[in-house]
């Protein structure tokens, strides 16, 4: 099947400022995503298509699910537990308690239970932003800094290789990752993208290693092959396009999400459903989200 045959379905047309970081919550069949500046997190259930949506008081970045069932979130300056039944919020850590002008942002969980996240300031002032682990014991260590909009992350399945995104580098990196400690070494530039073609932003891999990267201002969402080759294009009817992961019973839907943030009235016409979220099936399979271990 070819990119341009498959069918993309608007399946949440609510308009997000900033729709990002999905996650497909395996045991609820349901998947989970957030509008940054609307402080909201949102749930899908693809079965009925009913949305539910929690204000939790600030900018959330991302969530990621725990062993518990409940979710952490990079929420503020630092980050936050969410239980999912009074919907009450606890602070777990810090991470930026003195940039009150930095928000976190994208996030997810290695294979060790750790919670990752990076930061941005709010202005995207250059290398004001940087990129955390936050750890079993609820402590918090800066990994990376030097970050101008911290992105999209994953790991290979064998754990040796993590993909990190500094959306204004128009890069995806490469970095050598130690499983036991969360270390990252040798940093690299290993897929570049064109300017013209859109910032890359949040990303999943597939079960095959394939690099699925979502491009604002780029209209769509790219397949890259495990050695960097590009594979194929989704395009979507929005400019913003912000994240993608895989989800439902086969992990066979992709699902993506965009913004609204920054389009003109005129802009706005002409992508009446920007900020919402899209699925489609592209041939491929995801892999399930690894959990908070803390």
């Amino acid at each position: 099947m070819s990119p341009d045959s498959v069918p993309l379905e608007l399946v949440a047309d609510l308009h997000n400022v900033i729709g990002e970081g999905p996650v497909w919550l395996e045991d609820e069949q349901r998947l989970v995503w957030v509008d940054i500046k609307s402080h909201r997190v949102q749930w899908l259930d693809p079965e009925t298509g009913h949305v539910e949506q929690l204000d939790v008081g600030a900018d959330v970045g991302a969530v990621a699910p725990t062993m518990s069932g409940n979710l952490i979130a990079a929420i503020g300056n630092g980050f936050q537990l969410i239980d999912r039944t009074s919907g009450r919020t606890d602070t777990v850590a810090a991470a930026e308690p003195h940039q009150p002008e930095n928000r976190m942002n994208d996030g997810k969980c290695d294979s060790r239970g750790r919670f990752w996240a990076g930061s941005m300031a709010n202005d995207e002032a250059p290398g004001a932003g940087a990129l955390y682990r936050l750890n079993l014991d609820h402590t918090v260590d800066r990994v990376l800094s030097d970050v101008t909009v911290s992105n999209g992350l994953d790991w290979t399945d064998d754990d040796r290789l993590m993909y990190y995104i500094d959306s204004l580098s128009y890069c995806i990196d490469g970095l050598d990752f130690e499983p036991s400690a969360g270390t990252v070494t040798n940093r690299r530039p290993l897929i570049r993208i064109e300017k013209g073609d859109g910032l890359p932003d949040g990303m999943t891999l597939d079960s095959k290693g394939g690099i699925w990267v979502a491009l604002w201002g780029g209209w769509s969402v790219r397949r890259y092959r495990p050695d960097g080759s590009f594979d194929l294009e989704i395009k979507v009817p929005v400019s913003r396009v912000s994240s993608c992961v895989f989800g439902g019973p086969e992990l066979s839907d992709l699902y993506i999400t965009t913004a609204a943030t920054g389009l003109s009235e005129e802009q706005l016409e002409k992508q009446p459903h920007a900020g919402g979220l899209f699925r489609c099936r592209p041939g491929h399979v995801g892999r399930p989200p690894y959990r908070f271990g803390g």
